[in-house]
């Protein structure tokens, strides 16, 4: 009978073992049952010790070059024989590229189902009951799957990670790929990273974000300053990318990144619903718009009403003040 959780791991591209890993290993904790986590990858061997401190009680690791690169052809028929093997009641994976490509692949081999970018988890009995933002983030569906395993990813920054205790083993078993050259029918001819000055916008805990109501693209030098001096990241609504006012790299919303920051500052930002999108599990959220009946003001924690010219320097200056006196 299946029963307990397999954790779909995951490494950087620094070869260190994926943030999201430790909420997913969390995750299964508090479902309940054996937490396994299957790593696959090129140089993840190391990381098994880690995974165990987190929570693992076993860690089965594939290790092969030909995993050096995230490739369906190859990745998902192992997290398939993989699954096969430990039958577990449920697969969790983080909702990162891998993720994303892998998770309906693996339901689709399974003849199983999975709920995509859910950010809240419970079982009411054998069933899994998967919460995702809908609606820019003003209600959430749950969601239930007729099938088992029962799949989903998570969306990174969702959940608590799992407390590390490097005291804690976990049984490791490593796995042949049993995939050749052959069996991958594409190849990656090119990567074109972004070039990103300072903290990555998905990993910022501050981010400052402009949006029409700024008037125009110098408008963004203030956020800028406020964002630096914070330790933090710059981001934009859709409707500043579009007119060309702000890198679409650094687009917030649906059809953008999305941020899960301790602190979001939104400013010149009405909050339309494909904006609010991205923001959905921020807890912490401080407008700055001139219009009192801005609808973001329902989603901020704390809301200011006025002229973003005055208030955003004002505000970079006392925070400067105060990381000057200690």
């Amino acid at each position: 009978m299946a029963s307990g959780t397999l954790v779909i791991g995951e490494a950087t591209e620094d070869g260190k073992l994926n943030p999201v890993v430790p909420e997913l290993i969390g995750i299964g904790s508090r479902l309940g049952g054996r937490v396994t986590v299957a790593l696959l990858g090129s140089g993840v061997e190391g990381l098994a010790r880690e995974a165990g401190a987190f929570g693992a009680s076993k860690v089965i690791v594939v290790d092969d070059a030909i995993l050096k690169e995230y490739q369906g052809d190859s990745y998902v028929p192992i997290a398939e024989r993989i699954a096969k093997e430990v039958d577990p009641a449920v697969i969790v994976m983080g909702q990162t590229m891998m993720g994303r490509d892998m998770a309906p692949r693996l339901a689709q081999r399974l003849g199983t189902a999975v709920a995509m970018d859910c950010v809240n988890f419970e079982m009411q009995g054998d069933k899994l009951v998967a919460e995702r933002p809908c609606y820019g983030g003003s209600a959430r569906a749950r969601y239930t799957i007729n099938g088992t395993p029962q799949i989903a990813t998570v969306r990174a920054k969702a959940q608590e990670p799992a407390e590390r205790d490097d005291s804690r083993q976990a049984e490791v078993v490593k796995q042949p790929a049993g995939v050749g050259e052959g069996d991958v029918r594409t190849r990656i001819v090119e990567r074109r990273k972004e070039k990103a000055e300072g903290v990555r916008l998905e990993d910022a805990k501050v981010v400052v974000s402009g949006g029409r109501g700024l008037g125009g693209p110098e408008g963004f030098k203030p956020l800028e300053e406020l964002a630096d001096v914070l330790g933090g990241a710059v981001g934009a609504s859709r409707a500043v990318c579009d007119l060309g006012w702000y890198p679409v790299a650094n687009q917030v919303g649906l059809t953008g990144k999305v941020v899960t920051p301790d602190l979001y500052i939104a400013v010149g930002i009405s909050g339309a619903s494909q904006h609010m999108a991205g923001i959905s599990s921020v807890k912490n959220i401080v407008s700055i718009n001139k219009d009192a009946d801005a609808s973001i003001f329902k989603s901020s924690r704390w809301a200011v009403v006025g002229d973003w010219k005055e208030i955003v320097p004002a505000f970079t200056e006392k925070v400067r003040q105060l990381k000057a006196s200690g």
